[in-house]
């Protein structure tokens, strides 16, 4: 038996339709302020401001010894996604392709 798998799906669940789909879904488009950046609750920052008084607290870990660094895109990179050792140095598999 041939099963056509481009044929539009028919189930109980399409019977509802696009307007009430519609309703369920807010508008992202529609312009309201009202919600707040969900990266930025607090206030918006704009390109160029003063953030000298701003500090950062950074764990930097050093490579671990199942990981190398690529020389090609300069990522951590776990060893399963090492491609070979160019004359740079170790290449991930995505820099290899």
């Amino acid at each position: 038996m041939a099963t056509d798998y481009d044929a539009p799906r028919k189930s109980e669940d399409d019977s509802e339709s696009i307007e009430a789909l519609k309703e369920r879904v807010p508008d992202k488009l529609s312009g309201a302020t009202g919600d707040e950046d969900s990266d930025n609750p607090s206030s918006f920052d704009l390109p160029g401001a003063d953030l000298s008084d701003l500090e950062l607290d950074v764990v930097v870990l050093p490579a671990q010894q199942d990981e190398f660094t690529c020389m090609s895109c300069f990522l951590v990179k776990h060893r399963s996604q090492l491609d070979h050792e160019g004359a740079d140095g170790l290449i991930c598999k995505e820099c290899a392709a």
